[in-house]
């Protein structure tokens, strides 16, 4: 039956079909980078990298496209705050963004394109839409004109007439409706600006999207992504700036994953509960944070709490547990023998995990599959089963899922202190054997397992790092 995938457009699940076989464009809205990224951020970074994994692990090849907007309102604030440079900030930013995601085992995308490297697409598209009439220029600014195309509203299935009358214009905007948005912003005094045809200024939100995929990726994309937060506007604004342009669907399927809450409440500044990853991953181990993030389905809201972290931390180690005394098991057994009904067992598990992650990726019954695994896996131990077949198909088993999943199934195991003692000693005798290659080889492999050696003239000294 292959994937399926709920389509916010639609609101239905569709079988995921790309338009080209096994070659999928994905494209993941990012952040804006003027601080750490909080914990929201962190959901469909780890969510649409899941997404991405799987779809590989299922045999598609993914190409994958999330941006940075390294300049805004937010941005220039943030910069004018901390007495830098708007591309000062915007850098250090991005760089934490990496390595924050990065302890979350979030790969980086294929491509991640900014908004002031791409300053050239954003203003030819903005000239294409004045040209066919979807947009106008009002004193250096530019906006688009919503009552121009025909099915705005469809992602959020709002009529035009309902979202107009929420709608107002703000004090010093020039537009010609209150739904019309920015697609150039005349520079204000000191600020950073580019050189446009309506004079100099910097782009709207929304268009740097709908450029970058058009430059990268095409018209028309298989999968565009982000948070729940985005369908209205920004990813209604993207469909309407791109399929007036282009004449076509801007993407096929929409996933929106949902919102996260903090004890129950809703995040922000003024409850005191906004939490950054930079500041969480000092507090608990990233995998643990991917976990716990991966235990719900990706399109439900998810609480964040203390407790439900800890929770998630409990239930990871017992499946590292579980796969350290496999390994054990493993190791110590010499014996071969029939275990039809283990291995079918096993063999099941899998074909499971596979059927409930192709339902909307639903990595929530897919850990489930897995704790089951797991539970069986504990059965046999007890037993005191001993097949080298069956203890490696169990192995393979969740370590297979782990990967699909990308979460850590298995822990390495540490270096004890008389090992490092021992190994020391045949250093030193390396190396006064002037057997120097063994003597680096050893400090190599220390290094490796986070042991750092110290030559002085009193002996050779360690320290973990």
């Amino acid at each position: 039956m292959g994937i399926r995938l709920y389509n916010t457009l639609t609101r239905r699940k569709e079988t995921f079909q790309p338009l080209s076989g096994r070659e999928v464009k994905m494209y993941v809205c990012g952040p804006t980078v003027y601080n750490y990224i909080h914990i929201g951020n962190a959901r469909p970074a780890i969510v649409f990298d899941m997404v991405r994994k799987y779809l590989e692990y299922r045999g598609y090849n993914v190409f994958y496209v999330s941006n940075f907007t390294d300049v805004d309102d937010k941005i220039i604030n943030a910069a004018k705050e901390l007495g830098e440079e708007v591309p000062v900030l915007a850098e250090r930013f991005i760089q934490a963004y990496f390595e924050d995601t990065g302890a979350l085992r979030v790969e980086a995308a294929d491509l991640h394109p900014r908004v002031t490297e791409t300053m050239p697409e954003i203003i030819s598209f903005i000239e294409a839409l004045i040209d066919k009439g979807y947009a106008y220029e009002a004193e250096g600014d530019v906006y688009f004109s919503t009552q121009s195309f025909e099915d705005y509203g469809k992602l959020s299935s709002q009529s035009i007439h309902d979202l107009q009358l929420g709608a107002r214009i703000e004090v010093g905007e020039k537009k010609q409706n209150a739904l019309d948005f920015a697609l150039w912003k005349a520079a204000k005094e000191g600020e950073i600006a580019w050189k446009s045809p309506w004079g100099y200024g910097r782009p709207g939100w929304h268009i740097e999207c709908s450029a970058m995929v058009k430059k990268y990726l095409g018209d028309t994309i298989d999968i565009h992504a982000g948070g729940q937060d985005l369908a209205f506007p920004h990813h209604e604004n993207e469909i309407a700036q791109s399929e007036a342009l282009n004449e076509q669907k801007m993407a096929n399927y929409w996933m929106h994953n949902g919102y996260i809450q903090i004890d129950n409440e809703k995040m922000s500044k003024s409850l005191g509960n906004f939490v950054l990853v930079h500041d969480i991953i000092q507090k608990h181990s990233p995998e643990v944070i991917r976990f716990f993030m991966l235990q719900s389905h990706y399109r439900s809201p998810l609480n964040f709490s203390e407790e439900l972290l800890n929770s998630a931390k409990n239930s990871l180690e017992r499946i590292q547990t579980t796969v350290n005394n496999l390994k054990h098991r493993h190791k110590e057994s010499a014996g071969f023998g029939k275990a039809g009904q283990w291995a079918e067992a096993v063999q099941q598990h899998k074909h499971t995990f596979i059927q409930e992650m192709d339902d909307d990726f639903n990595s929530a019954n897919g850990i489930s599959v897995l704790f089951d695994l797991v539970k069986l896996a504990n059965r046999y131990l007890q037993e005191n089963h001993t097949s080298k077949d069956i203890l490696q198909a169990f192995l393979d088993t969740i370590r297979e899922i782990g990967k699909a999943l990308d979460i850590k199934v298995e822990t390495a195991e540490e270096i004890l202190d008389e090992e490092i003692e021992g190994l020391i000693e045949e250093r030193v005798e390396a190396r006064k054997n002037r057997n120097f290659a063994r003597a680096d080889e050893i400090r190599d492999h220390l290094k490796e397992q986070g042991i750092i050696l110290e030559d002085t003239p009193q002996g050779t000294r360690w320290k973990r790092e």
